[in-house]
């Protein structure tokens, strides 16, 4: 299907900017990238919005191979807790639905233990912001999109 509009952040006067600037902004609290990337992969599959991941990530030192594995992370034993704690997050986070207490103070404490609160504020701002993209993305029906 083609999209139904050019993105909106990019139809939108200035408003590309500051989203990149706050994406550049909670890289720099101490989370590491590629728990980031992660919860952007798994927010995304929730949203229904496509990533195209190649079968060879190649052999650049940011590549993950554990990146096809996200969705049963719960099963997969190649991430490490506090990337369980953020992944449990990110999916509580984003499915708000049917629930009166979505993200549960388990799943809150068990993020609070592994992540400074600078760490976890970052977190929530980034499964904020990617289902933000995710949404702007499906809405308007964007082109799937390769990973990097």
């Amino acid at each position: 299907m083609p999209p139904r509009m050019n993105n909106p952040s990019l139809v939108v006067p200035d408003a590309l900017q500051p989203l990149l600037d706050l994406t550049k902004v909670i890289g720099q609290v101490g989370v590491p990238q590629r728990t980031l990337d992660l919860i952007r992969l798994r927010v995304s599959q929730l949203n229904g919005r496509i990533y195209t991941i190649p079968d060879d990530l190649g052999s650049a030192a940011e590549a993950d191979e554990r990146l096809p594995r996200v969705a049963g992370w719960r099963e997969a034993d190649c991430f490490t807790p506090a990337e369980r704690a953020a992944l449990a997050l990110a999916e509580s986070a984003t499915d708000l639905s049917g629930q009166d207490d979505p993200v549960s103070d388990e799943v809150w404490q068990e993020a609070a233990r592994h992540h400074t609160e600078t760490e976890l504020a970052a977190l929530v701002i980034h499964i904020g912001l990617v289902n933000l993209w995710n949404r702007i993305n499906v809405s308007t029906r964007q082109v799937p999109a390769a990973w990097r």
